[in-house]
Parts: structure tokens; sequence; C-alpha cells
């Protein structure tokens, strides 16, 4: 169900684009384009049916989106993040290093484990 609402999203995608594209611009906004005759869609009337195309695969656009935002949730309770977070420690204040091992900033963990690999056992080295 899922896999085919995103193929027919897909294709409204790259219709709605396609046809915003197609469309002549009227402002001339960036200087190009807008002014000149003989386009591939002239007149006023295929500028009427672009303009429903466009409100109507736009408004598909909005519907399979939100389906599938709902698909996805999958109708069950949606998870927070605070429920998956580790809980708080209170530690030392800042700038001072608890007596426990596993305190202190990033540099005394680090000399920690350097320590802990120095007086580890030792592989001999080739020669």
């Amino acid at each position: 169900m899922e896999t085919v609402i995103i193929v027919i999203h897909l294709m409204v995608v790259v219709a709605l684009v396609t046809t915003v594209l197609l469309q002549k611009s009227e402002g001339g906004a960036l200087g190009i384009g807008g002014g000149g005759g003989g386009g591939f869609m002239t007149g006023r009337g295929s500028a009427n049916v672009l303009t429903r195309a466009t409100t109507i695969l736009a408004a598909l656009f909005f519907v399979t989106s939100i389906t599938l935002t709902l698909l996805a949730r999958g109708g069950g309770v949606v998870p927070s993040i605070f429920d998956s977070a580790p809980p708080a420690t209170t530690g030392a204040p800042a700038g001072e290093t608890s007596d426990q091992g596993t305190g202190g900033n990033v540099l005394d963990q680090i000399q920690r484990l350097e320590e802990q690999e120095q007086s580890g056992p030792q592989a001999p080295q080739s020669q």
C-alpha cells in the first residue's frame, strides 16, 4: 500500500514540476522567457488549463504527502526523543574531576586510556 502511494506521489511531483515549468512567466522578474510570442503553449485558454492542472496537482501532492505521513506513523503512539534519552547524571562542577574514574573532561579521559594501554601487556615488535 505504501509503495503504491509513493509511486503515485512521485508521478504527481514530476507532473507538477513539468506543469509549472510549462507556464508562461508573467512578471519577467528575472528577465528571461516572459516576453516573446510563439511559445509551446500560448494563449489564454492554455493558461487556464495549466493553472487548473497546477491547482489539482498541488492538491494531490498535499493529499499523498499527508497519506504517506499517516502511513509512516502506523497509527501507533509517536515515540518521543525524551523516552530514549539516557538518564541525567550528576557530576562534579565544571573544571573539577571526580574520583570515580569516568568524570573529568575529554583530555583527562584520553590520558587515562593512554595510561591503561601503556600498563597493559605489550605485543612483541618485529626487528
